[in-house]
Parts: C-alpha cells; sequence; structure tokens
C-alpha cells in the first residue's frame, strides 16, 4: 500500500545534500545527493528525488501536492559571509565610532586561531571589514546608557551622509547608533531620512529593529550580516520554494533557526538561520533522546567539512546569547555546537617543515576527494584513506552513482603522505584515521569532563554522513553509558529539522538589577520593565506568524528571561515559571528558579544570592506544533543477520594488517541482529564500520547499539 508524504526536511551541507519524507505513519525514508553550492535548488530537487525511490514512487510532482510541511537548512548564507561575495553596503554610525569595524573586539581577532597562535599576538590578522571604511559615515546625536537623549540627531548629517553614501552605489544601507537597544528613537527617524532621500530605492536596516541587544560589536555585527549575507540569500530560499511550488507543493518553506525552530523564508530577520544545519541534528538528538527516555546526551555529528558537538543535559541544550560564527561576535540565540574542521573530506597534508600530518580545517566540499575524477583535486582527504584500506566500496558510493578510483587513491596517499613519511601506503592511511579519531575523542572528552561531567552518565548518538565510519575510533575507550547510531545517520541533520516546532523567538536586554534586600515595590518595578517587553516581544512574534497566516490564539507563547548575579560577566538563560510577573512572590520564583539552574549548571556551592541579581534580557518564544516524525517500531528476530542480508566478504585493513571482513546491507539487517567486527556495514548513503573487539546490535527502532571496546578507558 502506498504511503502519504506529510513532511519533507532538507538539510543541504556543504558536501552532500539529505532529504528525509515522513509518512502518515511516522514512517521514514532518506535521500541524498551531492551539495550543489552555485544552485541549491538542483541538488534539493535530486535529493528528493532519491528518497522517494527508496519508497516506491516516481515524481516528484505525485508527493508534494501532499506534503503539509517543508523544512529547509541550507550553508547558502554562510559561504556568502565566509566567501566575501555579499551586498555592497554603506554604514551610518554614531560620530567617533568610524572606526569600530577596523578595531573590532580583542577577543573577535583570535577567533578561529589554535591555541598556540592565540598566544601569539603577531600571528593575529584582523578580519576583513564587511564595510571598507570609504562606506562609513558618522553622524552626530546621543542616547545614553539609559535611555535618554544627551545629544539630539542632526539630521542633516544624516541627509548628507545618505546622499554620499547613495552615489557610492550602496546596494543596502545600515544603521547603527549607540545604546539604541535602550531607545531606537534615533535610528527610527534616521531610517526615514535615509529612505526619503534615496527615493526607498536601497533597503535600510537598523539594529534595534533587528537585534536590540547590549553590545555595540555583536549587535552591529548582526546587523551587517543580516544586510550583507542573510537578506540577499532569499534568493537562493525562492528558487528552491519555486521548484517545489513548480511540482504543486502548497506547504510554506520553513527554514531551520539558530535557536531550534523553524521559521518562514519572509521573516524579517534570516541571519538566525546562518547556521542551521548542526542545529537540526541536536533538535534532533534531543527528539530522539526524549523518545528513548535518555535524559543527558552528547551529539557528534561528522559530515564531509566538520565535527560538531552539541550536550544535551537534563533533556535540554544551552543557547549561546553572543555566538562566534566565521570570525565574527553576533548577537543572535544559538544552540551551542562546538565545530572544528575535521570531516571525511578534511585534505590531508604533510608538513615540509616538521614532516607532521595536518588534516584540514579546509575540505574538499562536495568533490569528495581524489578518488573521484570529477572532483579536480590534487590534494588527498580522508575519504582517499578509507577508500584504500578497503572501509569505503568504490562500487557503492551513493549508492553506486558516483564510482571511485581506488587506484587514484593508493596513489595520491602513496606520494603525498606515505612517502615523505617512509612508510608503507596502508599504514600511513590508517595512521592518518588514527590521528584524526584521537583529534575527535579528545574534543569530545573536552566537551563533556570540562563542563565537570564524567561520560558514564551520558549517550553518544553519531550521526552525519561520516559518523558511522569514524565512531568504533572515536569512542574507543571512552565508558559512554551507551552509543547510539541512527540507521538513518546519514540524513539525521535532517530529521532533526523535521523534529522542530514551528517557533519564532525575539530577545531584548532589560539590564533591571535587584539588590539584596530588594522590596516588594522594587519586585513589581522590576515586573513591569519584564512585562512591558514581554508584551512587545510577543507582538512581533504574532507579526511574524501572521506572515503564514497563524492568528495568535493558536500560537504558544513561552517567556524566558537571562539572569546572573550583580557583578559577573556570564548570564544564563531560564525559562519563566510565570507567563507574566503580577506579583513579588513571582519575582521570587523566578529568582529560585535562576539559582536551581545556576546550582545544576555549575555547583551548589557557588549561588551568591548575597550580591543581587540582573535581569539581562527579555525573551518571548512563540510556537505552532507541526507533524513530527515517529521512531520507528519493527518487530523483534534473532541474533543471527538473515542470509539476504549478507554481501561478499572483501579484505580490509584492520590495525596493521588485511583481515577477511563481513560485510552486510544495512537495510536487510532485522532488529535482534548482532555483528560482530571485524565487520562493514553499508547502505547507499554511509559506511558503518565495527572494528575487532566491537559488536552493533539493531534495536527496534533500526538504531544501532555499539558496545564499549575491551581495553583501558581514558578517563
Amino acid at each position: 500500500m502506498e504511503r502519504t508524504p506529510r513532511v519533507l526536511a532538507i538539510d543541504a551541507g556543504g558536501t552532500m545534500t539529505d532529504t528525509i519524507i515522513i509518512d502518515e505513519r511516522g514512517d521514514f525514508v532518506v535521500g541524498k545527493a551531492r551539495t550543489t553550492p552555485e544552485d541549491e535548488s538542483v541538488a534539493f530537487t535530486a535529493s528528493c528525488a532519491d528518497a522517494l525511490r527508496g519508497r516506491g514512487a516516481a515524481a516528484l510532482e505525485a508527493a508534494f501536492p501532499r506534503v503539509v510541511s517543508g523544512v529547509y537548512s541550507g550553508t547558502a548564507m554562510i559561504n556568502r559571509l565566509i566567501t566575501r561575495k555579499g551586498r555592497r553596503l554603506g554604514l551610518m554610525v554614531t560620530a567617533g565610532q568610524e572606526d569600530c569595524l577596523r578595531l573590532e573586539r580583542g577577543v573577535q581577532t583570535y577567533l578561529g586561531y589554535s591555541y598556540s597562535d592565540r598566544l601569539h599576538v603577531a600571528t593575529h590578522v584582523h578580519n576583513e571589514p564587511l564595510v571598507p571604511a570609504g562606506r562609513i559615515r558618522g553622524v552626530r546625536g546621543r542616547i545614553d546608557y539609559a535611555g535618554r537623549e544627551v545629544i539630539p540627531l542632526y539630521e542633516d548629517e544624516v541627509e548628507r551622509a545618505a546622499a554620499e553614501l547613495a552615489a557610492l552605489g550602496v546596494e543596502a544601507l545600515c544603521i547603527c547608533f549607540l545604546h539604541s537597544y535602550r531607545n531606537p528613537m534615533h535610528e527610527r527617524a534616521a531610517k526615514d531620512v535615509a529612505q526619503r532621500i534615496t527615493g526607498g530605492n536601497v533597503p535600510v536596516f537598523t539594529s534595534s529593529e533587528l537585534c536590540p541587544i547590549r553590545g555595540d560589536t555583536a549587535r552591529l555585527n548582526t546587523l551587517l550580516v543580516e544586510a550583507y549575507a542573510a537578506d540577499p540569500s532569499r534568493v537562493q530560499l525562492e528558487k528552491i520554494r519555486a521548484e517545489t511550488r513548480r511540482r504543486g507543493a502548497r506547504f510554506d518553506l520553513r527554514v531551520m533557526s539558530s535557536h531550534g525552530g523553524t521559521i518562514s523564508i519572509d521573516s524579517k530577520e534570516l541571519a538566525r538561520t546562518l547556521v542551521s544545519g548542526p542545529i537540526g541534528g541536536v533538535v534532533g538528538a534531543r527528539h530522539l533522546a526524549a523518545a528513548l527516555g535518555k535524559k543527558n546526551v552528547v551529539c557528534a555529528d561528522i559530515g564531509g567539512t566538520s565535527f560538531d558537538i552539541a550536550l544535551i543535559t537534563g533533556g535540554e541544550y544551552h543557547v549561546k546569547p553572543n555566538p562566534d560564527v566565521a570570525r565574527f561576535l553576533l548577537a543572535i540565540p544559538l544552540v551551542q555546537v562546538d565545530s572544528i574542521g575535521a570531516g571525511t573530506g578534511s585534505f590531508v597534508r604533510v608538513n615540509p617543515s616538521n614532516n607532521r600530518v595536518e588534516i584540514g580545517p579546509d575540505s574538499a566540499g562536495s568533490r569528495i576527494g581524489m578518488c573521484w575524477r570529477g572532483g579536480g583535486l590534487d590534494v588527498p582527504t580522508i575519504t582517499d584513506c578509507h577508500v584504500v584500506l578497503g572501509h569505503i566500496n568504490p562500487d557503492y558510493f551513493l549508492g553506486g552513482e558516483i564510482k571511485l578510483d581506488v587506484d587514484r587513491a593508493h596513489a595520491a596517499i602513496a606520494d603525498r603522505v606515505a612517502k615523505p613519511l617512509g612508510l608503507d601506503v596502508h599504514a600511513a592511511a590508517e595512521g592518518v584515521i588514527e590521528i584524526l579519531e584521537d583529534n575527535l575523542r579528545s574534543r569530545l572528552l573536552a566537551a563533556v569532563v570540562g563542563r565537570g561531567y564524567s561520560p558514564v552518565s551520558y549517550t553518544l548518538i553519531s550521526y552525519g554522513g561520516g559518523g558511522p565510519v569514524h565512531v568504533g575510533g572515536f569512542t574507543l575507550g571512552v565508558p559512554f553509558e551507551d552509543v547510539l547510531i541512527p540507521s538513518w545517520a546519514a540524513g539525521f541533520s535532517a530529521y532533526g529539522c523535521a523534529c522542530a516546532d514551528y517557533e519564532y523567538r525575539f530577545d531584548r536586554s532589560v539590564d533591571f538589577p535587584l539588590n539584596p534586600g530588594a522590596t516588594g515595590n522594587d519586585k513589581m518595578t522590576a515586573a513591569f520593565l519584564i512585562n512591558a517587553v514581554w508584551d512587545e516581544l510577543k507582538r512581533k512574534v504574532a507579526a511574524e506568524f501572521a506572515k503564514s497566516g497563524f492568528a495568535e490564539n493558536e500560537i504558544s507563547f513561552r517567556p524566558y528571561l537571562r539572569m546572573q548575579y550583580l557583578g559577573q560577566l556570564n548570564d544564563l538563560e531560564l525559562r519563566s515559571p510565570v507567563d507574566a510577573i503580577s506579583s513579588p512572590g513571582d519575582v521570587d520564583l523566578i529568582v529560585r528558579a535562576f539559582e536551581d539552574l545556576y546550582g545544576r549548571v555549575y555547583t551548589l556551592a557557588a549561588k551568591s544570592p548575597e550580591l543581587g541579581f540582573l535581569f539581562t534580557t527579555a525573551v518571548m518564544a512563540g510556537g505552532v506544533e507541526v507533524e513530527k516524525p515517529a521512531l520507528p517500531v519493527r518487530e523483534p528476530g534473532g541474533a543471527e543477520p538473515p542470509a539476504e542480508a549478507r554481501k561478499k566478504q572483501r579484505p580490509t585493513w584492520w590495525n596493521g594488517g588485511w583481515l577477511e571482513t563481513a560485510v552486510f546491507e544495512m537495510d536487510r539487517l532485522r532488529p535482534g541482529n548482532v555483528i560482530a567486527g571485524p565487520a562493514i556495514v553499508e547502505s547507499p548513503a554511509t559506511t558503518l564500520a565495527v572494528p575487532p573487539g566491537r559488536t552493533v546490535r539493531l534495536d527496534e527502532h533500526l538504531i544501532f547499539h555499539m558496545n564499549a571496546a575491551s581495553c583501558p578507558t581514558f578517563v
């Protein structure tokens, strides 16, 4: 019986574009295609078609009209920022701040540098400003830290600045004045003047409208990124929406947002979707963990270009208010994901000065490695090493759509890696993999142990196209409670996008202190301010949902606050225990909730109520429920894999030598099957490597569980 597709989710990564299509029972299929960064709609349709082939359906035109929800996450925006191919911007700032982009903040100058380079100032290079000095104008006028007008806005200077910038051919104009997050009157007036002078032909962006958050550098960066890279990327998203509608779709295409929800492509604040793919994986991991009854999870995502780590503790992930992306400090809420440039497409080189192997951080992206002639590469990658060692079937990559050349990979590793090191080519390839996996293991341990936790309290979920082939190596000796590899690991970030609610979130700085011994009147003054900001943000959430046809009574609103002890540098975000503050007792409830959270994140002994409290930011999130994938449930079978799942054995290199290795087709395994290493479990989208000494068991939800290796643990 043919199933009805209901939910479509896409993750366009740097190497592959993954699709997951979910039917009315919650069952799903995964599709995959090479990413096409020049026009993401091409990979979008190819990946969707691949998923539908797995369902037995023939045409997108037959499926798209029945889909009710579509979510997309892509790379066009971040690539536009990294490659500096955005809009030609003009910038208006408070007089005296014209050099703010060239000065930056100290911390921003060494973002992305290794620890050793951070110690040597001579190695630091300032970011290339998104707006050069010649297109920055200062205008007089001043709002102070309390939101009071100290110097009126000199509108004649705004007129002159707007005219000069328009004459320079700017494609967008940004306005960022000091303390505008407190009082936006000067930015609003300047915007009106600029629109009049330019005749409305140049879009004008203001920081108070897009990110009313304290912190001049992060606020300015966010404004510029929105105008420079995010807003122009609507073109790619609109191409994808047009492609779906051309094939009969009626759903509203949404984009994965940095805070863990999805928003419409028509949203005013698209910069919040700058980092979306890795976020989808974390949301999917939380959804999966909740279904399995697991509270603490380590998310380990290996794609072609990066290794992304996130922690879910007590069922929740952490949201950073001021993340750094592409060496810019930003004022957007971002699910905390730690990334390193290490994936299956990472380039492998031997440094001639010290004869040491260097992996990444640059990557082949969608060009795979030298094993694929069509990639046009002249530097080997991690994938080349796996092909040489026999871990990856060269005739089954993407189900055989792309044929890999073993001899070419062998020659590349021999010439570029083995020869400089004086090693056998297979020993060199295995050594590269060990270096990579040792690095990944160290990063995992740092993420868990560095926050004061122990791996024994966490379950690791490994996903991404490269996760299954490396999980046996980077978990070696680390005593996680369990190690899970979903059979749909290659499309897991797309799965996570499908698990995300349709949600908008807006923040505003309040910076209201609550001193020790605060009276009831003090608390009600705080209540008046916070309630007013929540109401304002609630209207913004409702206005965004209205663009997609949702009424306010269909939205579930959730107020949050960011708080810290007075005098401390870092705040924490908590869900407010009350929807509105109506009494001093409600303020006390919020304070107790903050102290409980503080005690969990740090220690109970670290609480310092004698310092007083500071409400730094008010947050309002609003969501609408959408259909989500259900966990598949299959009847369990025996431990022995069925004959139809077995493929021809092949020699594979493990631990310094060749071993005859059992090979299985992943989709033909049954729940309850147990596979002992050495073994390879392959599918068109990914390869699960089971090293000697490890076993995997497939459960009724089609999730593999990998046992701990019998070797000394690292912690």
